[in-house]
């Protein structure tokens, strides 16, 4: 099926040339542009959303695919939709669905349901299509439009996304299509609009919820957005940028009644070195049986001389955790390397990471100081400090700000569980910090 544009002429040009004349005016070809895992995007007519959604765009390193979500102001179909089949067209040309990650996503959400009719009528995802198309004109999508429902489905949604990202293991950007608050003053929307952009730059999709309700913003695309941001927190998202935001009363000089726009990039995380060593340390040897060697330049971090732990989970659960008490190589880096190899493959509670589940893992590293006896134990925090428990020979260890792990008892109890110290035995308590790297 293709799907046939439906404002083209009314939101923005609807010949080729004048279409393409009037993105140019709008983008910034020279903007530096930054790996994403999303963006907040104004679907407007282009005269009043366009400079916003030009310079949002201009910005984004746009991938293989684009998942838009937008708000369904028709009315029209199912409220939690999905296309997975088929095409979009505009004036620049076709645009694909990406069938397969449309029916990854689907297969991995209760909420949504296959539906063209709630598509054929709107114009939130219509009119980002141009735009994309003039930065990337092989891009393809997978459309999916969100009306009313309880925010858990929200959020389950971009839950839904974010795991189909992950199990196709290649490039998509997730874009929430949405304007702000709608034909108030100027000083009105603004104000207003400023409250729900500091809870999207706060990735916090419940307070944006909250924001909306209690003090009545007439966002659109608050729906999409939440779905954004469940999902960019799920593939690790850390922060969020507001690139540009304006009024409709900006640009025709009419401030009584107007629309806010605001162009938000989510940036992908930015994973630390000793991560990222982990990280590469783990595939190479699990792909191709190699041991890598440390990087030609060491960061400060990697020249050091310390105990490391290297951490692995699957989905949230754990998969994977060897490390040294103190120091055994020369350096971090390659204390690094032989640690995340054993987490890998030689922990006795799992068996050896296949090549299948690598796009799967998450990895963490903690790097320790120096352990110190402990005196008085009810001075320590397991929130900040790790414990050592020592008899003879057997000792056992346990990291710092572990979930379900809130004292200091629970801690002793545990290492001695795993080093086989029997509750009546007398030990030597040690305590260390970590720099936690994730």
């Amino acid at each position: 099926m293709v799907r046939n544009p439906v404002v083209a002429g009314q939101f923005y040009p609807s010949s080729p040339s004048q279409l393409r004349q009037t993105i140019e005016s709008m983008v910034d070809r020279e903007a530096e542009k930054q790996e994403a895992i999303g963006l907040v995007c104004p679907h407007a007519g282009y005269v009043y959303s366009g400079p916003v959604a030009g310079a949002v765009i201009s910005r984004v390193e746009l991938k293989d695919t684009c998942i838009i979500l937008g708000p369904n102001h028709t009315g029209m179909g199912k409220p939690l939709s999905i296309m997975s089949h088929g095409s979009w067209k505009t004036p620049l040309g076709e645009v694909s669905i990406d069938s397969e990650m449309a029916e990854q996503i689907l297969a991995a959400s209760p909420h949504l349901q296959e539906d063209e009719t709630a598509h054929q009528m709107e114009h939130s995802i219509e009119v980002q299509l141009p735009f994309l198309q003039y930065f990337r004109p092989d891009i393809k999508i997978v459309p999916i439009m969100l009306s009313f429902a309880r925010s858990e489905a929200y959020k389950e949604i971009g839950q839904a996304i974010a795991r189909a990202i992950q199990k196709l293991d290649r490039g998509a950007v997730i874009m929430a299509s949405s304007d702000m608050t709608h034909y108030e003053p100027q000083e009105s929307a603004e104000k207003k609009d400023r409250r729900a952009i500091e809870a999207i730059l706060n990735l916090d999709e419940d307070e944006l919820l909250r924001r909306v309700e209690k003090l009545h913003i007439s966002m659109c695309g608050y729906a999409p957005v939440v779905s954004l941001i469940a999902a960019a927190k799920a593939l690790g998202a850390q922060k969020a940028e507001l690139v540009k935001y304006q009024t409709s009363g900006d640009i025709i000089g009419d401030y009584a009644s107007v629309v806010g726009y605001a162009g938000i990039i989510i940036p992908a995380a930015v994973m630390h070195p000793l991560v990222r060593l982990a990280k590469e340390t783990v595939e190479t040897y699990v792909k191709e049986g190699r041991v890598i060697p440390p990087p030609e330049q060491l960061t400060p971090e990697m020249k050091e001389k310390a105990g490391v732990f290297v951490t692995l989970h699957k989905f949230g659960g754990l998969r994977g955790c060897i490390g040294t008490f103190e120091p055994v190589a020369e350096n971090v880096a390659e204390e690094i390397i032989g640690n995340a190899i054993s987490s890998a493959t030689r922990d006795p509670r799992f068996p050896p990471v296949a090549p299948e589940e690598l796009k799967d893992l998450e990895y963490s590293v903690d790097v320790l100081t120096s352990p110190v006896p402990v005196k008085d134990k009810s001075t320590l925090d397991p929130k900040k400090q790790g414990v050592i428990v020592e008899c003879g020979y057997r000792r056992g260890l346990l990291l710092p700000d572990l979930e379900g792990v809130d004292t200091v008892e629970q801690q002793v109890s545990i290492c001695r569980q795993k080093a086989g110290i029997y509750p009546d035995e007398k030990v030597n308590l040690y305590c260390f910090e970590v720099k936690r790297y994730k």
